[in-house]
């Protein structure tokens, strides 16, 4: 009953109007000439599974806080060791 009308390299630039350009699916749809919900299956189509971006965010988190507490941890041993350098600087001469 329904046979491909459009062409992928089509569909790619519908979708890169709504993902990349941030046109809306309803206005993409009506200047194509296209069903909305036709649309909305292609961005997902395309678009990364929820649960897939999800992780990926997870993982950056993950690595982010490592790398900050590392950052931190010298910095705290920096302080540390210029704290005891004023100590000693700050001793009156014996």
């Amino acid at each position: 009953m329904s046979s491909q009308r459009f062409t992928p390299e089509f569909k790619e630039e519908a979708v890169r109007q709504v993902v990349e350009r941030g046109y809306g699916v309803p206005d993409v749809a009506a200047r194509l000439g296209v069903s909305a919900h036709s649309l909305y299956k292609w961005v997902k189509a395309v678009s990364p599974n929820r649960s897939e971006q999800q992780s990926q965010e997870l993982l950056e988190a993950r690595s982010e806080v490592l790398r900050l507490r590392s950052q931190l941890r010298r910095v705290e041993e920096e302080r540390d060791l210029l704290k005891k350098a004023a100590r000693y600087f700050a001793r009156e001469p014996e």
